[in-house]
């Protein structure tokens, strides 16, 4: 991808992002999604290469940043049970579930192994509630609720790299499957990341109070956000939740100081530019890759997994929380729906189909396809359903 595409796409941002009164019931990100595909049908983005690279190590460390150092600190503390049980045991427990169904239904798409359906599944499990959480806003819908989609957005984001990773090497080279092998690398890759962006993020946020001058500042911030990240890949661990753990930790740090809105403000200054700019690249790359890999003859199959995505999730929901009296008083039937439609599929989706898609061989391509339909469905059906669907549950 050019400079001039670059340009042409962000332009595109722009002109959405200005006509804001759509914003409160129509998520911008899902719009730009639909114009991306139709860009994919014109000459000049026709044959541009969208690499995994681009996404995973230029755009999603900036995105992660910023969404975890605006994270409520206080709300993730009283929250945080909840979004670590979410994001690590009910990662899993989807992933071999919604893997499970996959396989046991795979003569309605295509035949795949129970390897590739639990890549697929993987492929799954992450979520992206940009597209979502502004309208949840608007909907007046408890705080609580969005303050766990976000959490829990950002700590899977990594865990599912881990299970992703282990999955696809198993359908990809026949490796042999133990629970105490995937059990020390899931606690190796996530633990490493998170201690990793801890310890960045504690130095850098003390560097920050030595800094006079705001445009130092958001050059450490930068610092943060993708040191944290390239230093955790390189050392092996999950350089997602490496930049996660940074930011909460710079959040923090700032919860904790006096002059904690001179220090936003600092950043916000910088931050709150980057982050529509980037979002916008990232949703409308989404729309053209998908169109250069989804074969339209298997969308009954790519419903299907849809749906079944939502029933997984739902049960997920019930069996992790249900049994807690206090979270199931809480939530309420309204509030597993709208964690249900809430989960949405989205960029690091993407980033992990992206990584499959010079080692899959021919005869799995059809996964390929299946996975990016399913992303395209749940950004499109659950963003446009997710805003009437709060209003009428909190009736």
């Amino acid at each position: 991808m050019s400079a001039h595409h670059i340009l042409i796409l962000l332009a595109i941002g722009y002109v959405l992002y200005v006509a804001d009164r759509i914003q409160s019931r129509i998520p911008v990100p899902l719009l730009l999604v639909l114009i991306g595909m139709g860009c994919a049908y014109v000459p000049v983005f026709a044959e541009v290469e969208i690499t995994r690279e681009l996404l995973f190590e230029g755009l999603l460390p900036a995105l992660l940043f910023v969404s975890a150092y605006r994270l409520s600190f206080s709300a993730l503390r009283r929250h945080g049970a909840m979004i670590g049980l979410l994001s690590t045991a009910g990662l899993l427990l989807t992933a071999l579930l919604l893997g499970g169904l996959i396989w046991l239904v795979q003569p309605l798409a295509v035949s795949l192994s129970f390897a590739a359906a639990l890549t697929l599944a993987a492929v799954l499990t992450p979520t992206d509630p940009v597209s979502v959480v502004g309208v949840l806003r608007n909907s007046d819908v408890n705080p609580m609720l969005v303050s766990v989609i976000e959490g829990e957005s950002m700590i899977n984001d990594g865990t599912s790299v881990v299970v992703f990773a282990i999955a696809s090497r198993l359908m990809l080279e026949g490796a042999t499957f133990t629970v105490g092998g995937f059990a020390w690398q899931f606690a190796t890759v996530s633990l490493g990341g998170a201690a990793i962006g801890l310890v960045v993020g504690w130095l850098l946020a003390k560097s920050i109070y030595l800094t006079p001058r705001k445009e130092y500042q958001v050059m450490l911030s930068i610092i943060i956000s993708y040191g944290s990240f390239y230093l955790a890949e390189a050392l092996g661990a999950s350089g997602v939740l490496a930049t996660v753990a940074a930011g909460i930790m710079l959040a923090w740090e700032f919860q904790r100081s006096r002059t904690e809105a001179r220090y936003r403000d600092s950043l916000e200054g910088f931050w709150s530019v980057v982050d529509p700019s980037l979002t916008s690249l990232v949703f409308l790359i989404i729309g053209i890759v998908s169109v250069q890999y989804i074969e339209w003859t298997q969308w009954p199959a790519m419903l299907g997994i849809f749906a079944a995505s939502l029933l997984v999730r739902y049960i997920v929901l019930l069996l992790l929380l249900g049994p807690v009296g206090a979270w199931r008083r809480e939530l309420s039937w309204r509030g597993f729906t709208v964690l249900t439609m809430a989960d949405v599929r989205g960029t690091m989706s993407v980033v992990l189909l992206l990584t499959l898609t010079t080692e899959l061989p021919e005869r799995l391509s059809g996964l390929l396809s299946l996975a990016f339909g399913v992303v395209l469905c749940s950004l499109v059906l659950q963003s446009v359903i997710v805003y009437p669907l709060a209003r009428l549950v909190r009736r």
